[in-house]
């Protein structure tokens, strides 16, 4: 029987319908269920467990009929719920085809109505004689598809409490089956892509404990993420009203090292569950206000000790049901894992015992290196690996040891298929403080708070304060990539060092290619050399200048002096040597020319993105549509969305985010809105500001006008190259990709893999072996990766639906951020950093994934993250709210560049504001305060400083 799957001949077919608890294993998932096989485990471990037994999924099919079902309703059920769920699978419940309620009340009916196997209710009557004469059970729901280690179904099937007599258990028993199919339960399956069909429902029979105190308990704190801090909830009586939330428990936090009680508070007036004598229960209410917890110490203590032995025996934290009777005899009534818990992350240079827990080199601190670059999505096997021979190729260039470059060096960690660096040592270091936060200041500044929050905490005290260490490392590095030098010629002859860099990038960008024929070993040593040692040169080649535009920026600042910075901003718009606005303008001005062919408007207009795409490819669109798209793909189809991930298609392969942002364009009607209009408005605003700011410095000295002009000339050549390192690094990224499609190819072609981009699930070692079986000579025959593969892309997609992704994490689980709580804002407002001056009011646009994403002219773009993959949306919005970035983050600088107001780093953004919502955003104060939706304009109006700010 498979995990998901109907019984074959195999374990399920001999079995038989009953099983005792303590038989069962967490082998036998498909069989008995998860609740069913975790208390088997808990038993095995030795962990107190009331008895019982287990009517196995056998018993189900018996009654539903396997593999057809008997039952013609259920049929109709499966057949409807399956059209749905490949119709899609992430809004199942709200898909207009299918009427979800329906066919599950017609599946629950079906069941409640079908005879009962002789077979079956003979095998129940006879366990349950065996626990004594009319012994009051419990009979709960345990599911094949329940307590699983990446979702949790807790509550979604029906449980019993007090059941008495054998009729009474053969009914719960029914009912529990029939519970498979309430409409939550039903439309939760089709959510994860779980087939209804190969779902079925065990049922745990167990002794009732009459517990005088019951609760649950969490190994690890659900809020925080602290591994070993014990969370109880405790009610007197029957656990039943802690569970369904009809009591406000006492609540307890327990230190899991120390078994010390950190945290106490006791709840209020609620209502406890009773047993009655005969069967059933009853619900009592309680006063409040008795000032007497329902746990002692020591049952507190005894509590952890007894989670803990579970978490241990399960190897991860578990979510628990306990209950203590009145003899004081505590049990274990259940057991699962907490599957909202953000992984740990593990990298190769600290020691940590299992479960996160600080080991021989104390607490480590982790951030979010992947939300720092603007994605909240995973990254693919592959492009994991591609990332970590840069990261070794980044410390090896500063001189710290890297002895395996493909695991990554020390500080390079992994969780939730995401990048987290160990950021401990500049934690410690007195320069690493000023540095560090300042420059996540203007990256993303919600991951600077919560570094600078981490500087009261004593696990992070400084121990090294001279700067002799990183010295040590980027002086060296510095010198070898002639940093100095570039420098000093931006400085000195700025337009040189344009015309070297140019040379430099179109040198690096012919040099990509490997020799032609190369087969696919040659092809994976190539792109393991550029990616190990060609890449990382890009950035100290560039980021000079850049550095360079900045810091002339500060210096003019200092000379102009009265806190001149907003009254800077306005030089840094319409930047010139920005290569994302320059691609930005360049599809605008694709629009343009297309709007003016007829053919090539009506086809943009009124076909759907996709299909304009395989009409694309097929050289099948309008000849100025086709001519247009091609010559912007030649220059810009290695970009991507989330495109430092080389599994992710390129706008090359994959043309249809483009077309759709096209016809998006051509829905911009009014021309003082035009983008390219509007840029050159706001680059003319840029000189005229600048030429103010030095006839000012000029009226205070001849020397210091000079110097303002000198400092604000090469602030705007040089400050919009800050796109061009990311860039080229993104050039060398697609030519990876392209060669690791050709690969992929080939292993596909010989049966090792179903299609060529399989091979972004594997690693380069792996990709390596299935070539070569490992002689590092090409083989004739290819091992068989697919299942792997197929393993790694039901990982990936469980992550993509991940919506909360730490910035900072330690080495015990904790987030810091959920700890940290939130002051002196007004309520209704939601707070995050100032990115682009001025205020605009209009509807809101959440949009989560910018592919196939339709923003109206004027809107204002709710987003998680932005790369330059998103900027074309930027060229019709009105606003930008993001819950990621910092006032230089891309998304920051591409809104000041384009004159509208952004706020960035704000908090849930996403789950907060809906789409058509109207909002206001203050672009100078970083706040936005949603409105009641309203579904008036569209568009709003903008107003601030700012001369290019607009709707």
């Amino acid at each position: 029987m498979g995990q998901h799957g109907t019984p074959s001949s195999g374990t399920g077919a001999d079995a038989g319908p009953v099983l005792p608890l303590a038989a069962l294993d967490a082998g036998m998932l498909a069989l008995v269920g998860g609740k069913a096989a975790n208390l088997g485990e808990l038993m095995s471990a030795g962990l107190p467990v009331p008895e019982g037994f287990c009517l196995t999924t056998e018993a189900y099919w018996q009654v539903v009929g396997a593999p057809a079902p008997v039952l013609p309703a259920l049929a109709d059920a499966y057949a409807a719920l399956q059209a749905a769920a490949r119709a899609t699978s992430r809004d199942f419940a709200a898909h207009e085809a299918i009427d979800v309620a329906g066919a599950a009340g017609a599946a629950r009916a079906a069941i409640l109505a079908a005879p009962l196997p002789a077979a079956v209710s003979d095998a129940v009557r006879q366990a349950y004689a065996a626990m004594g004469p009319d012994v009051p059970v419990a009979v709960r729901s345990s599911a094949t598809a329940e307590d699983l280690p990446f979702a949790s179904f807790a509550g979604q099937q029906d449980t019993y409490l007090n059941v008495v007599g054998v009729d009474a258990v053969l009914g719960a028993v029914r009912n529990c089956w029939a519970s498979l199919w309430t409409d939550r339960a039903t439309a939760y399956r089709a959510s994860l892509g779980i087939d209804p069909a190969g779902v079925a429902l065990a049922v745990v029979v167990q002794r009732m404990v009459d517990a005088d105190t019951a609760g649950v308990m969490f190994t690890a704190n659900p809020l925080t993420g602290r591994r070993r801090q014990i969370v109880i909830d405790a009610g007197r009586g029957l656990g039943e009203a802690v569970v369904s939330g009809a009591v406000n428990p006492d609540h307890f936090v327990v230190d899991g090292l120390t078994g010390r009680m950190v945290e106490q508070r006791l709840g209020g007036e609620g209502i406890e569950v009773r047993a009655l004598p005969g069967g059933g229960t009853e619900t009592r209410k309680l006063p409040g206000g008795t000032g007497t917890p329902c746990l002692t110490e020591p049952q507190l203590a005894a509590l952890a000790r007894l989670g803990l032995q579970a978490e241990d025996h399960f190897g991860a934290p578990q979510d628990t049901e306990w209950a203590i009777d009145s003899a004081g005899t505590l049990w274990l009534t259940q057991s699962r894992p907490i599957t909202t818990l953000y992984p740990v992350p593990a990298s190769n240079g600290a020691a940590h015992v299992r479960q996160g827990g600080p080991g021989a080199g104390g607490t480590r601190a982790y951030l979010c290196f992947s939300l720092a670059q603007g994605l909240t999505r995973p990254l693919t096997p592959m492009g994991l690996a591609a990332l970590r021979l840069v990261a070794s190729s980044v410390a090896t260039a500063a001189r710290f040891p890297v002895p395996e470059p493909r695991r990554g060096p020390s500080p390079y960690a992994e969780a939730g298929q995401r990048i987290y660096i160990d950021f401990t040592t500049p934690l410690r270091s007195a320069v690493g403080r000023r540095i560090v936060p300042r420059v996540f200041d203007v990256m993303e500044a919600r991951t600077a708070t919560v570094m600078r929050q981490l500087f009261e905490d004593p696990a992070f005290s400084v121990t090294g304060r001279t700067p002799l260490g990183l010295l040590r490392h980027a002086g060296p590095a510095a010198v070898h990539f002639k940093v100095p030098q570039a420098i000093l010629r931006a400085l000195l002859r700025p337009g040189a060092a344009l015309r070297r860099l140019d040379r430099f990038t179109r040198d690096f960008e012919g040099s990509l290619a490997p020799a032609d024929g190369a087969g696919a070993v040659a092809r994976l040593d190539h792109v393991e050399a550029l990616l190990g040692a060609r890449l990382f040169p890009i950035v100290p080649a560039i980021l000079p200048l850049p550095l360079v535009g900045f810091a002339m920026l500060g210096l003019a600042g200092k000379l102009l002096g009265d806190d001149a910075w907003d009254e800077l901003q306005p030089v840094i718009r319409g930047l010139p040597n920005n290569v994302t606005t320059e691609m930005d303008l360049e599809l605008w001005r694709l629009a343009k020319a297309i709007k003016d062919d007829g053919e090539s408007a009506a086809a943009l207009m009124g076909s759907d993105p996709v299909a304009l795409a395989d009409d694309f490819k097929a050289g099948r669109l309008p000849a100025r549509l086709d001519a247009g798209v091609g010559r912007f793909l030649d220059r810009y189809g290695h970009r991507a969305v989330a495109e430092i991930d080389v599994g992710l298609p390129r706008w090359s392969e994959e043309p249809a985010h483009i077309l759709g942002i096209l016809a998006n364009y051509l829905r911009l009607e009014d021309p003082a809105l035009a983008p390219d209009l509007q840029f050159s408005t706001a680059a003319e605003d840029a000189e005229a500001q600048a030429d103010r700011l030095v006839a000012r410095a000029a009226g205070r000295g001849r020397v210091r006008g000079v110097l303002v002009r000198a400092a604000l000339r090469r602030a705007r050549l040089f400050a919009g190259l800050r796109e061009l390192p990311k860039y080229q690094l993104v050039v060398g990224l697609g030519e990876v990709r392209r060669q690791l499609l050709l690969v992929g190819a080939e292993l596909a072609e010989a049966g090792a893999l179903d299609r060529p981009d399989d091979v972004f699930f594997l690693d380069f070692a792996e990709a390596r072996q299935a070539l070569t079986g490992g002689t590092g000579e090409p083989r004739a025959t290819f091992p068989d990766v697919r299942q792997l593969v197929a393993g790694r892309r039901a990982d990936y997609g469980r992550e993509l639906d991940r919506r909360h992704i730490p910035r900072v994490l330690l080495s015990d689980g904790t987030e810091p951020e959920a700890v940290r709580t939130a002051a002196g804002i007004a309520e209704g407002t939601l707070a995050g950093s100032p990115a682009s001056a001025g205020t605009v009011t209009a509807a809101a646009r959440v949009v989560l994934d910018p592919v196939g994403a339709r923003l109206e002219p004027g809107e204002i773009l709710v987003a998680p993250s932005t790369d330059p993959g998103w900027t074309p949306l930027f060229l019709t919005a009105g606003g930008l709210v993001m819950e990621m970035g910092g006032a230089n983050s891309h998304g920051a600088v591409v809104a000041r560049e384009y004159g509208i107001p952004a706020v960035v780093g704000v908090a849930d953004a996403t789950r907060l504001i809906t789409t058509g919502q109207r909002v206001t955003v203050d672009g100078g104060v970083g706040t936005v305060v949603p409105e009641r939706p309203a579904g008036a304009e569209l568009l709003g109006t903008a107003t601030g400083t700012d001369p290019a700010a607009r709707a």
